[in-house]
């Protein structure tokens, strides 16, 4: 990235005022916001500061839109027989378009397509030379090549000559109204009816009828491809088809040549992310992405989606906000880059800092605009966790006066009866934001976590499921998941959904404590000591150049006490080597355990290990549970080697740590008979 000189900003604006244009001829309402929101965020003329001219390095050289800026209310296509087309249907697509603006969709769609869609299953792909599969769907019309091979013949394209764009308005208008009646029969949250067994009817016959339109064009245009191209809507709306019917890889394939057709359609570049799952999924797509600054801001938005708070990340949403340097879209991934970086501490202070970060951008938020009801329930999230109780509720006050019948204040207002312990309101107010959106991920997860303190498993997991299935990137629903099968005593089932939250988010320590809670349940300590090893990585304040973790049980590979370890993690580690019999390993966690009391600075003497701690006031832990267990561990380890001195100095520890104190002082008389036995 470059800075932009005046001439590309420009270039910028007018692309922007156009995308917002052409976003709300097609009804896609959030994608215009969203393009609108950017280009009301851009300096004004006034402020530009005339640079070197650097159009060829510049971010905007793939777009080719003209610089003059959109100020009429259509658009036309620059096809001039899609001009044509539009020209004779403006009246009939004015009336279409009110007809949707006012969410009558089946009349929308009858002004256009009055006949009904052809119905059948959805091809993958509308090439007639696609290869037929052996498990293909039934009634597809076959024949064969001369080589042998059977092709599938392309469904015949139904609709009549219509221009593009009002051929998408009716299409979507008719998926629109297959996704609302699908609502009206799902019912209650969580009802019978609810979940997988009601579909969106209405797929079938769009992907059918694109198909068709798609291979009749492909047939026209006699293997030019640039002639075959459609201008990126219709591409569109065949990936969310494909999308919705599972096939991921062919949705993935028509989201990327949409993008590639008209780049600004946001909503195109939302679709593409929730199909990718990982970093590594996130690079192999970015060859296949056009080269201009939508592909950037996608790149930014999916590595957030992927918890992925580096630097790396950081700098790049510094050079879109020189950019756009008033966008709220690109302050809030700010915010959330902060809240995900929690899981990637530097000092043993960060999780506060990273947080009071979010919050402050957030709180920046509200005050420049405090209507703004886009992503305040991840705010809340952050207020809950923060136990910010006074703030929460003045943010479900502001949201409920907004507007009370948004999901996200529907959620705000759950979160905040949910730090108060009423559980069943919080509920309430979560099956109140989904029954204003399904597809609402945080509804859902929350739900979960409220089902779990109501002890309502049934209910808990099938919330957590309904989450996964909106998005597989969500590691709570996952990590829930995992909570509500071991609640169970499942631990099959918990070890495979700790797995796969631990994959999304590998720098968390609880995830990997979990994994190795499971393994030692499951009775596979070896396991269990790799995925505690894991957990320490993950969550230890150290030096990753200097320290690692092995998988064996030498000495070699025990992490040095070079920083603040959980105790508890390690004292886990040491409990496993002991079942494994190996007890000289154990004692070294368990030594590495008691060191946690004072920290990196603790002194080489073991008797003036406890000199700053007992106040607690050292860089440690203090004492805890978990260190007077493996002091208590390490005493009779060393009574029963034959360490008389050392085992002394613990136990009388022991009985100044008001922990196991009856013990200890049981341990010191067996202690003081058997040297007093050694002296006889």
């Amino acid at each position: 990235m470059v800075n932009l000189t005046a001439r590309n900003t420009e270039q910028l604006r007018a692309t922007l005022q156009d995308a917002v244009v052409k976003c709300s001829e097609r009804s896609l309402y959030q994608s215009a916001k969203w393009a609108a929101e950017l280009l009301t965020s851009l300096p004004s003329p006034g402020d530009i500061t005339p640079i070197s001219d650097t159009d060829s390095d510049s971010p905007m050289r793939d777009t080719e839109h003209p610089i003059t800026s959109t100020t009429i209310a259509i658009t036309t296509s620059i096809d001039p027989e899609e001009r044509l087309l539009e020209s004779q249907e403006i009246h009939k697509y004015l009336l279409a378009k009110s007809y949707f603006d006012c969410r009558e969709y089946d009349r929308c769609t009858a002004v256009f397509l009055p006949s009904t869609l052809p119905h059948g299953p959805i091809s993958g792909t509308p090439s007639s030379a696609k290869l037929h599969s052996p498990t293909a769907s039934k009634g597809k019309s076959k024949s064969s090549t001369p080589g042998g091979q059977t092709t599938t013949i392309p469904p015949p394209n139904t609709f009549p000559r219509l221009s593009q764009r009002s051929l998408f308005l009716a299409l979507y208008a008719k998926y629109m109204s297959g996704e609302k009646k699908k609502d009206e029969e799902s019912e209650m949250i969580l009802g019978p009816a609810d979940g997988g067994i009601t579909i969106n009817r209405e797929l079938v016959g769009i992907g059918r009828g694109l198909e068709g339109w798609f291979a009749q064009r492909a047939k026209e245009a006699g293997g030019d491809e640039q002639k075959a191209c459609g201008q990126g809507w219709l591409e569109y709306l065949y990936g969310i088809v494909l999308l919705k019917g599972k096939n991921e890889e062919e949705a993935k394939k028509w989201l990327v040549k949409s993008v590639h057709l008209y780049p600004f359609n946001w909503g195109a570049w939302l679709e593409l992310s929730e199909l990718v799952g990982s970093v590594e999924e996130l690079h192999r797509i970015a060859p296949e992405l056009p080269q201009n600054i939508m592909t950037f801001v996608f790149h930014l938005y999916t590595s957030q989606e992927l918890y992925q708070s580096t630097d790396q990340v950081h700098n790049s949403l510094t050079q879109l906000e020189a950019i756009f340097p008033d966008s709220q879209f690109l302050k809030t991934q700010r915010a959330l880059l902060f809240y995900h970086s929690k899981e990637q501490p530097a000092t043993p202070n960060a999780y506060l800092q990273d947080f009071d970060e979010a919050e402050s951008i957030f709180s920046t938020l509200i005050q420049h605009d405090p209507h703004r009801i886009d992503s305040l329930d991840h705010y809340s999230n952050i207020l809950y966790v923060m136990s910010l109780r006074p703030k929460l509720a003045f943010l479900a006050q502001l949201a409920t006066s907004t507007d009370k019948f948004r999901p996200e204040t529907c959620c705000v207002v759950g979160n905040y009866y949910s730090l108060k312990s009423e559980h069943e309101k919080a509920v309430m107010y979560f099956r109140r934001a989904l029954t204003l959106d399904r597809g609402f991920l945080s509804a859902w997860t929350l739900m979960g976590h409220e089902y779990v303190e109501m002890k309502n498993t049934h209910a808990a997991i099938e919330s957590y499921r309904r989450a996964v299935d909106v998005n597989r990137k969500d590691y709570r629903a996952w990590y829930g998941l995992g909570q509500t099968y071991e609640v169970l005593e499942m631990h099959f089932y918990a070890l495979f959904y700790y797995q796969r939250a631990a994959s999304l988010k590998p720098y968390d320590p609880k995830m990997w404590q979990a994994v190795g809670s499971c393994f030692n349940k499951m009775g596979r300590p070896v396991q269990s000591i790799k995925a505690y090893k894991r957990a320490l990585v993950a969550g230890s304040y150290y030096d990753a150049g200097t320290s690692s973790f092995g998988s064996g049980s030498s000495g070699a590979d025990r992490p040095a006490a070079g920083g603040v370890m959980d105790p508890e993690t390690l004292h886990q580690i040491a409990q496993m080597y002991e079942k494994l019999g190996d007890l000289d390993e154990a004692a070294a966690f368990m030594e590495l355990t008691l060191a946690q009391e004072e920290g990196p600075n603790a002194g080489e003497d073991d008797g003036d290990i406890r000199s700053s701690s007992l106040g607690g006031q050292g860089l440690g832990v203090g004492i805890t549970t978990t260190t007077s267990k493996a002091r208590m561990w390490l005493a009779r380890w060393e009574f029963g080697r034959g360490g008389l001195d050392r085992a002394m100095v613990l136990a009388n520890e022991l009985c100044q740590d008001g922990v196991e104190v009856e013990e200890a002082k049981a341990l010191v008389r067996d202690l003081r008979a058997r040297m007093e036995g050694e002296k006889g």
